[in-house]
């Protein structure tokens, strides 16, 4: 009975990964920071002096805006989670393994999408 090999990444391949997915980190870090700063603002433009109508307005197009704000960083967080969860899959060198099909993530894929844990197949077959 033949052993079967485990497919993987290789350990350069894996280090590229891990250095572009650190990257990816840091940048949603600035940008999640950049999103705190935006919603935790007190948002005062000096509008105190315009007419109600416009003030009722502004106030609620900032509402609307802290909600996105919100939402985005909301998001922002859960891509640092699922990337920061790639660098894990990195370190036990399970990396860039489909966990539905067991076959190599395609690499374009993974440097688009460096968190992704499915392949195209796996993707398709959810549909």
């Amino acid at each position: 009975m033949a052993e079967e090999l485990k497919v993987r990444y290789s350990d350069k391949d894996l280090n590229e990964f891990r250095v572009l997915i650190e990257e990816k980190i840091e940048k949603a870090k600035s940008h999640l920071d950049l999103l705190k700063s935006a919603y935790m603002n007190d948002g005062n433009n000096g509008t105190d002096d315009t007419s109600p109508t416009f003030k009722a307005f502004e106030e609620g197009s900032e509402t609307m805006s802290k909600e996105a704000n919100t939402q985005l960083a909301i998001r922002q967080e859960k891509f640092i989670r699922d990337l920061k969860s790639a660098l894990l899959r990195i370190e036990n060198k399970t990396y860039g393994i489909c966990r539905v099909t067991g076959k190599l993530i395609n690499k374009e894929r993974l440097k688009l999408v460096p968190h992704a844990t499915l392949s195209i197949e796996a993707k398709n077959m959810q549909k």
